[in-house]
Order: C-alpha cells, then sequence, then structure tokens
C-alpha cells in the first residue's frame, strides 16, 4: 500500500501535469458542488477512516482539477464521494485518477473458492483492518465493484467443489484431538450472537473493531488442524463474523470495505457448507448495492441468494429475500413487479416459526416491523422512481407507520427505529406535509445521537435538506435545520 502519504500536507499531491484533468472537471461541474464543498467531504470521509493527516482545501481541489495527482486515500474518497452523489458506481479511473498497484489478493472481488485461500484472505484483511485503520489507510487500496466484475465471481457461489463443500480435512488431522474444546465453540457462537445485537442498538460506528479482532482470532483457528466438524462450526462462525463487519463498514459509510468483508463471509459461508447463511450475505450485497444506485446488480445478487437457498432456508429468511427483491424492483422501476414481491414477502412471513426449522440467529432481526420497514421503503421508493408519486406515497403510509409503531415498542433496534422514523419522513414530504415530517425528523434526531452509525445520519441530513429545498419558509422546518446542525456532528469517526 506504498504511496499513501504521512505528513501533515494530508492530499499528497504527486508532481503536477500540465494538462487539466478534463474527467475529473466533468464529474465536478456536473455534482454542482463548490471547490470548498468538496473539500469539506474529502476531509470528512477521511476522518471516518481514521486518515486525520487528511487536511484538504480549495487550492487543493484547484490543483487537482487542474491536473495534479493526489496520492492515496484520496482517489478512493473521491471515486466513493462521486458515486453516492450520482447514485452509481464511479471508478477511479473515471476521474482520471491514478490508484496505487493493488496486490491480487486485496484487489477486486474474483477470488478462489478454495478453504486455505478463504482462511488466508480473511485473516490478511481482517489483520490489516486492525492494523492500519488508526494509520488512515484502511479502505485506500480496495476499488468497488459493479456488474459482471461482481455478479459473475459471485455466481460461483453455487458451483460445487471436487469434493464437496468444505473440503475434507486430513484423516490424520480429523483424527487428532482439537485444542478447542466444544464450550469454547459455543462460546465463540454466543459471542458473534453478541456482536450482532450490540450492532441493532448502537449502530456499527461502537464495536466494528471488536468484531473484525473476533474475525481475526477465527482465522487463527482455522489454521490450525480441526476436525471436520469444529472446521464446519468456525467457517459458519467467520462467515458470521465477516458479514457482521462488511454491514458495520456498510452503516458507517466504508463502501469498499463492506464489500470485500461480504465477499469473504460468502467464501467462508460456502466452506461450512451453509447456504440460507450465503443467500443472507448475499442480501446484504444487494442491499449494498441499492444504496450505491445499482438495482440491477441488487436484483442479480438476490435472485441468486433465492435459487441458492430455495430448498434449505426458512420461511422468515425467504420472506426476507422477497422484501429485497421487491426493494430492487422498485428502484428498477417496475411497480407490478415490486407489489408481487411485497405479496410474496407478506405471505411467506406467515410461515415463520411454523414450518418446523428454527431460524439461525442471524435471521432474528427480521421481525414483523423490519418486514412492514422493508415494504413501505419499496413503495416510498416507487414513489421517488416515479417522479414522486402520490399513490405509491398512500401505499407506503399506513405500512411505515406500523413499522414505526412497532420498532417504538423495540428498545433492542434502535437503528431501524430511527431508519423508519426518517423513512416516514420521506414519506410525509412526498405527501407535501412539512409539519408532520419534521415532527417525525426530530424523534429520529433524538435517536440518532444514541446511535453510531453514519448511515442514519446521512439519511437525517438529506431528509432535512429536502425539506429546507421545499419548505424552507416553513418555522418547524427552520428550527429542525438549526437543530440538525447544532446537535449533530457532520463526522462519524469509524471503528
Amino acid at each position: 500500500m506504498g504511496g499513501v502519504p504521512v505528513s501533515g500536507s494530508g492530499a499528497g499531491e504527486t508532481n503536477a501535469g500540465k494538462r487539466p484533468n478534463g474527467q475529473l472537471g466533468s464529474w465536478f461541474l456536473r455534482s454542482g458542488w463548490s471547490k470548498g464543498e468538496l473539500a469539506r467531504q474529502v476531509n470528512r470521509r477521511a476522518r471516518q477512516m481514521g486518515a486525520h493527516h487528511i487536511s484538504t482545501d480549495t487550492s487543493r481541489v484547484r490543483r487537482w482539477l487542474d491536473g495534479e495527482q493526489p496520492r492515496e486515500p484520496i482517489p478512493r474518497i473521491l471515486a466513493e464521494l462521486f458515486s453516492e452523489r450520482f447514485g452509481s458506481v464511479v471508478a477511479v479511473e473515471d476521474l482520471g485518477l491514478r490508484t496505487a498497484h493493488q496486490s491480487p489478493s486485496v484487489a477486486g472481488v474474483d477470488l478462489p473458492w478454495a478453504g486455505p485461500q478463504t482462511v488466508a484472505l480473511l485473516s490478511e484483511f481482517s489483520r490489516g483492518d486492525l492494523m492500519l485503520a488508526r494509520r488512515g489507510f484502511l479502505g485506500s487500496s480496495l476499488g468497488l465493484a459493479a456488474g459482471p466484475a461482481l455478479i459473475e465471481p459471485m455466481q460461483r457461489w453455487l458451483v460445487p467443489t471436487a469434493a464437496g463443500s468444505p473440503e475434507p480435512v486430513p484423516p490424520a488431522a480429523a483424527r487428532r484431538p482439537s485444542r478447542l474444546s466444544l464450550p469454547e465453540l459455543d462460546l465463540l457462537e454466543s459471542t458473534t450472537a453478541m456482536f450482532r445485537q450490540w450492532d441493532a442498538q448502537c449502530g456499527g460506528g461502537l464495536r466494528r473493531k471488536a468484531v473484525v479482532g473476533q474475525l481475526h482470532e477465527v482465522t487463527d483457528l482455522l489454521q490450525e488442524p480441526q476436525p471436520a466438524a469444529t472446521a464446519r462450526r468456525l467457517f459458519r462462525c467467520a462467515a458470521e463474523l465477516a458479514e457482521l463487519a462488511g454491514w458495520m463498514s456498510y452503516d458507517v459509510g466504508l463502501q469498499p470495505t463492506a464489500q470485500k468483508y461480504f465477499v469473504l463471509a460468502l467464501h467462508a459461508a460456502k466452506e461450512a457448507g451453509d447456504k440460507p447463511l450465503g443467500a443472507y450475505i448475499l442480501s446484504s450485497m444487494s442491499r449494498q448495492m441499492i444504496h450505491l444506485g445499482r438495482p440491477d446488480d441488487a436484483l442479480e445478487l438476490i435472485h441468486l441468494a433465492q435459487y441458492g437457498a430455495r430448498e434449505s432456508a426458512t420461511s422468515r429468511t425467504q420472506a426476507m429475500l422477497y422484501a429485497m427483491e421487491a426493494r430492487a424492483w422498485a428502484n428498477i422501476g417496475q411497480p407490478g413487479k415490486c407489489k408481487r414481491a411485497v405479496r410474496m414477502a407478506e405471505d411467506t412471513f406467515l410461515d415463520a416459526g411454523l414450518d418446523g426449522e428454527p431460524d439461525p440467529d442471524w435471521i432474528s432481526f427480521f421481525s414483523e416491523a423490519e418486514l412492514n420497514g422493508e415494504n413501505a421503503h419499496s413503495y416510498r421508493d416507487l414513489a421517488y422512481v416515479a417522479g414522486r408519486s402520490p399513490t405509491y406515497a398512500s401505499l407506503a403510509a399506513p405500512v411505515m407507520a406500523r413499522a414505526v409503531e412497532l420498532f417504538a415498542e423495540d428498545d433492542d433496534h434502535q437503528r431501524s427505529y430511527a431508519l423508519n422514523l426518517i423513512g416516514m419522513a420521506t414519506v410525509h414530504l412526498l405527501q407535501r406535509e412539512p409539519e408532520q415530517s419534521t415532527a417525525l425528523a426530530t424523534r429520529a434526531l433524538q435517536v440518532a445521537k444514541k446511535v453510531r452509525s453514519e448511515r442514519v445520519n446521512t439519511r437525517l441530513r438529506k431528509t432535512v435538506d429536502a425539506a429546507a429545498r421545499d419548505f424552507g419558509d416553513v418555522a418547524d422546518v427552520a428550527r429542525l435545520t438549526d437543530e440538525l446542525g447544532a446537535q449533530l456532528p457532520e463526522t462519524a469517526e469509524a471503528v
């Protein structure tokens, strides 16, 4: 990861080129940002990554536009910012910028589907995350994959290995007693469940490093000889921890890091022979693609998940997959297919807990409240795709209200409560009801201050900004705009 600046200058530019960077200039002009605003966003994202040495100003932005090449992690930060601005993946190369050399083990998502390589990559990536995040290197050598570059490698999840999955443990190792006792293995699994509960309560920013550290410990155990049954359980534990590390990274805005963890989690789930867990990981990847404005990729991923777990997933898991399918169809702009997927999610959820199969802990979050929240967001997304359609907004309103009501009674899922309050606020904006929207956003602000989630903070800021644009003369909107700036800090450091 050479080329990362360590001096106080922050931007670490190489010698200037003599020709303006027309590609960067084009994206910059279309963004509508000023040079100062772009500089502030770069600094904020750098602090989220732990790169506190980054200190960008308008003059540096001007020099980049004039052709200077910033060093890592600036190109990756710019790519992330423009991707989020335009709702599609904008690569570093699209900005006319150069990236640092990437080793095959770090770059990309097309990785070997084999147990030893999966363990080695998990160990390498989690160790690098733990060691380098505090020095500002986290994510600087990663890029987001999308389209065929993402979908085609993930399709290999369904290809059986020559000897089945997971790979057999050598006979000598299988006969050797494991140093890991069954009570210790049980404790590892219960610790993973505890981390998941903390994330739901407090957001991804509070315990991310602890999850990554636990993942690294599990990879150490996987590098020791283990009986086949123990190895499967350890791979399953590694898959759950890697998915959770990815989810927490996504929650605090570290998108390339999140995608890498998701990919590694899917590899580990394949080694564990756990297709429902693999489907769940793919659903997390699908959600990230929706967030990044890639609903077609999201739909491909969720269909891959549904096909892979069609015979093994519980009704609760299948209902969650249908709800995510609906989100993808909504963002593509297919109301008929979206409504069908919503109905399938509702119908399948009725069988949750009645199909004789116990639900794994990782799907326990998908409650009636979550089902209503997902389906309401699908209708809300349809409303935006259809040009702020009042019809779809009216479909979203009662379903979102039910989700808010249920989450208000659930102290264990405060982040989801905040996100659904914000979702309901956006529905009221679509219905041109600024006072009701402001009341809900104010409640969301109180919850947001208790959780460490950049995703919550960003959605709340965007909602209040939208209210200010459309209803800036409403007293409640003006008050909340001032209150948001005073009470919710613009930066949230990922930990």
